[in-house]
């Protein structure tokens, strides 16, 4: 089991770096985000997700964003598939952020063990007719206990914003987003990921920079005849 054990002392090391970094945060938020996906074959190499996203917040008491989406995805090759989507996202209780719509174009590709997905988001906001770009590239790593599907994981997530809006959007480098967990089979066609979610948000435009300490779940039913990468959101 030396793997395993190597594997585990990397992810506390990266919990107690993040844990590390809160000092130089001036604002720090618990929360528990939920999602839940589900992909229906279309064709041989054509699915449709359904997505279903509820986070919670102490500092926005309780409910403060919901996320409902579909997201087509084409496989043009073994571990390469392509992605369009659409987005709402609502705000609810002590958040400030106004509603979105948003579309995402995507690429996913899977090298053994690691995944990749680069996303590129168009956001509209009740606020403003301008449209917000957002570019992020995330990569994951998972690690296989045996052959039943268990596994660890750790992933990296980065926001970069290419431009401004009048409704709020500031160009540049907003956040990242980092995953330790496990991934657990239920059943042959479900699996859920669970884990602990760091979220940094940069102090940028006269707000106060953000950490985030979230429990993560991630429930996926997959009814396609292929296995859907998984990447969190």
């Amino acid at each position: 089991m030396p793997r395993v054990r190597s594997l585990l002392w990397c992810a506390g090391v990266a919990g107690w770096a993040c844990a590390a970094v809160p000092a130089r945060a001036q604002q720090q938020d618990g929360q528990l985000w939920f999602q839940a996906n589900t992909n229906v074959p279309l064709a041989p190499d054509v699915r449709v997700t359904l997505e279903q996203i509820a986070r919670f917040s102490d500092r926005q008491d309780g409910l403060y964003q919901t996320e409902w989406g579909a997201l087509l995805g084409y496989r043009i090759a073994g571990g390469v598939e392509l992605g369009f989507g659409y987005r709402a996202v609502g705000a609810h209780n002590g958040s400030r952020a106004a509603d979105e719509d948003r579309l995402r174009q995507q690429v996913i590709a899977t090298f053994g063990r690691f995944a990749a997905r680069f996303r590129i988001d168009e956001r509209f906001s009740d606020l403003g007719g301008a449209v917000g770009f957002r570019i992020r590239p995330l990569i994951r790593y998972n690690h296989r206990l045996g052959r039943g599907g268990l596994a660890l994981f750790a992933s990296h997530e980065s926001f970069v914003l290419p431009n401004s809006t009048a409704w709020g959007q500031r160009r540049g480098y907003e956040r990242m987003r980092n995953i330790v967990g496990v991934a657990l089979p239920l059943g042959r066609d479900i699996s859920v990921d669970a884990g602990y979610l760091n979220q940094y948000r940069f102090a940028r435009g006269g707000a106060r920079a953000q950490m985030d300490h979230a429990l993560t779940m991630q429930l996926t039913i997959n009814l396609a005849a292929h296995p859907a990468p998984s990447t969190h959101d």
